[in-house]
């Protein structure tokens, strides 16, 4: 007895397949949108990274400008070792500072 297949049942092995395809896209789309999350976190993460740097590299040409300027200005007269070591410590707490508030 061989003969056509009922067509209810290709109709309902169709159906079977079209939600087992979707399932398929339905993970596939999920796994791809995690991808990009993720993407998204690590960018994010290295743009705060460059940022934290520029405002540290800005802060600390700021104090070296600062202290050059400080220097320029007293030309007249002998720079004082005490003076110059103090604005030193000065710069370098700054900076110190600056790097300790950045959360890593």
């Amino acid at each position: 007895m061989s003969g056509p297949v009922p067509r209810v049942n290709t109709l309902q092995l169709r159906k079977e397949l079209l939600i087992a395809e979707s399932e398929l896209n339905r993970a596939q789309l999920m796994e791809e949108w995690h991808a990009l999350a993720y993407g998204v976190r690590t960018f994010g993460a290295r743009v705060k990274s460059a940022t934290s740097l520029a405002s540290a590299a800005a802060l600390f040409i700021s104090g070296v400008s600062a202290f050059r300027r400080d220097r320029a200005s007293s030309k007249g007269e002998k720079p004082s070792w005490l003076r110059t070591a103090l604005k030193g410590a000065q710069v370098a707490s700054s900076i110190w500072l600056a790097f300790r508030a950045r959360p890593r």
